[in-house]
């Protein structure tokens, strides 16, 4: 395949896998957004595979992570391997080259959630918050130009992948609980005195609202860890960044606003209003730059 015929499917593989992120990615220039597209396609799949998906829809058997880990490896030791979010992660390494502990951290993640895995502690879910999203924070930050030896930027670049994490467990913990999954630290949910398979019961309302807040809080304190190192980044990668912090930090924060409601219907964020968060995104940029 040539590179074009690799982007144009890893922007296949984005239009219907994450809208949020697709407008996001809208903002970068265009070498950075196709090389976003191609992690993307990588991180999608592998996703997919895990949780027998097809573009983050569905739920079915679970594939085999090891079969993913040792696709990768083949891809970026640079071996032919016959499946395009494969070629779009070797395409992507020959030009930025990814280390393997940020892609091996991400699988870990995938490991987990088959393993029948519950955080036991918060310390526990922003581990794993790491592995699914903080990891991925880390390797857009090198697709962004940022050296893979800067580790106090690529750590706020972690922050950042967890607050998005973060939000999503808040948005998510009805299809989390009927498929079966918690991730709910259990001495949370001990402290609240709720078992897991009762997190729905009518009863325990105000114990769920209650959950919900803190996860949003923990959501805000990993945002404002995160913007401490947008100004390294590019202008254009700023304004991406802060674009998307911005619409993934207001799912978060409806979901702590509905309260019990949160979770009648999944929470999504608007196009219109994606768009007007570009304004206050653009000049955070345009300041961001300057300090």
């Amino acid at each position: 395949m040539t590179r074009g015929e690799i982007v144009a499917g890893a922007r296949d593989s984005i239009q219907h896998g994450s809208k949020s992120f697709r407008a996001a990615s809208r903002l970068f220039d265009r070498t950075t957004r196709e090389r976003a597209w191609m992690l993307y396609a990588w991180c999608r799949h592998c996703d997919d595979v895990c949780d027998g998906q097809v573009f983050g829809f569905g739920r079915g058997a679970g594939g085999d992570v090891a079969a993913l880990r040792e696709k990768t490896h083949r891809a970026i030791a640079g071996e032919e391997v016959d499946e395009l979010p494969f070629r779009a992660l070797a395409q992507l390494h020959r030009e930025r080259p990814i280390p393997e502990r940020f892609l091996d951290d991400h699988l870990k993640g995938f490991e987990l959630d088959q393993g029948d895995w519950q955080p036991a502690n918060e310390e526990e879910l922003i581990r794993y918050c790491y592995y699914v999203a903080g990891a991925v924070g880390c390797m857009m930050a090198i697709v962004m130009g940022v050296p893979v030896d800067d580790e106090e930027t690529l750590g706020y670049a972690a922050d950042l992948g967890i607050a998005f994490q973060l939000s999503n467990i808040a948005r998510d913990i009805r299809e989390d609980h009927d498929a079966g999954r918690y991730y709910i630290p259990a001495d949370w949910l001990a402290e609240l005195g709720v078992e897991p398979q009762s997190l729905f019961e009518p009863e325990k309302a105000e114990a769920l609202a209650t959950i919900a807040r803190r996860l949003v809080n923990r959501v805000e304190e990993y945002e404002a860890r995160a913007r401490l190192g947008v100004g390294r980044l590019p202008f254009r990668s700023r304004l991406a960044v802060l674009s998307a912090l911005r619409i993934y930090g207001a799912i978060g924060r409806r979901v702590a606003e509905l309260g019990g409601a949160a979770w009648d219907e999944r929470v999504t964020i608007g196009k219109a209003r994606k768009l007007a968060f570009v304004v206050p995104s653009l000049a955070e940029a345009l300041t961001a730059g300057r300090r």
